[in-house]
């Protein structure tokens, strides 16, 4: 049993993994929970006694290593996987069901080479008026793109521009989230600001980070009655990046309402912390703007190269 790829997901265990954002190779990941991983998914392949290809999530808690679940077939990330390693995986698995061994075939692991690739889910929000866009266990992605460039943030962002949202390079940011998220926006909002972005954010999000130095806009929440409302900076072009953590869910709540509102405006909206920190880092790398596209065969040609 041999591994194609160890992907890591952007979003937290607990998103769909169909409409996850992933990479190849990992970023956050220590040498020795990738090795982990890697062995674990080889013994499963060999107890189960799969013949073709099989996939298997895991979460990481604590340097702990956890398995959600096995699944003994193939799954649409394979095109991803053998696009971004430069092999026909399904191929390959074809022909070891057939009888075909992978030392016949001439068949084996390749190291992460010098490039990232990153899948990105494309959801269908702009054609239901009024939904709220969340993500949880449920898959509501309807397909995926790939972005691929030596820099992991302009990966990132050729994902994101071929799912449909362009990210900002200047203007307002509206700033929402919860408790536990609150600490880890701090670098995002300081990034934001040296950026010369306006960072909205209502009294509680204001407070933690004018501890940390930093003076956003505040505005008051929609169920205060206050105009204008951040609903009212949306749709007159003052907000131009939505950040928002969920809290509560539905059409009804504050929330649900902004962020039906960022939907119908086709304002970029990020419902997750740590895809709020990728997306800082890819706004900086498209304000930069040196970066270009590569055709698929010349970075197979690079996977091959390293192996």
């Amino acid at each position: 049993a041999l591994v194609c790829a160890v992907m890591e997901h952007i979003e937290q265990a607990g998103v769909h993994s169909g409409d996850s954002t992933c990479m190849i190779p990992t970023e956050t990941l220590r040498a020795s929970t990738v090795k982990e991983v890697r062995q674990t998914a080889r013994k499963l392949a060999a107890e189960l006694g799969v013949c073709g290809l099989m996939n298997v999530q895991m979460a990481v808690k604590d340097d702990e290593v956890y398995i959600i679940e096995v699944n003994p077939r193939a799954s649409r990330t394979v095109p991803f996987v053998g696009k971004a390693k430069g092999v026909a995986w399904a191929s390959v698995a074809a022909r070891a069901m057939f009888g075909e061994s992978l030392a016949e075939q001439g068949i084996t692991e390749l190291p992460d080479v010098g490039y990232c690739a990153v899948k990105a889910p494309v959801f269908p929000f702009q054609k239901f008026p009024g939904v709220d866009f969340v993500l949880g266990p449920e898959m509501r992605s309807t397909g995926e793109v790939m972005g691929v460039d030596v820099a992991r943030p302009i990966a990132y962002m050729k994902a994101l521009l071929s799912a449909g949202t362009r990210l900002p390079t200047e203007g307002g940011v509206f700033l929402s989230v919860r408790r536990q998220d609150k600490e880890s926006m701090v670098p995002v909002a300081r990034s934001l600001m040296s950026m010369g972005f306006d960072v909205w954010t209502t009294d509680g999000t204001a407070s933690l980070l004018e501890r940390h130095g930093l003076r956003p806009k505040v505005i008051q929440k929609i169920q205060a009655g206050a105009r204008p409302n951040v609903i009212d900076l949306m749709q007159n072009g003052d907000i131009q990046l939505v950040i928002n953590t969920p809290t509560k869910t539905g059409w009804r709540t504050d929330e649900g309402r902004i962020r039906a509102t960022a939907v119908r405006l086709g304002i970029p909206m990020i419902t997750t912390a740590t895809a709020a920190a990728q997306a800082v880092h890819a706004i900086e790398a498209l304000r930069a703007g040196d970066w270009g596209v590569s055709a698929l065969q010349d970075l197979s040609a690079m996977a091959h190269a390293g192996a």
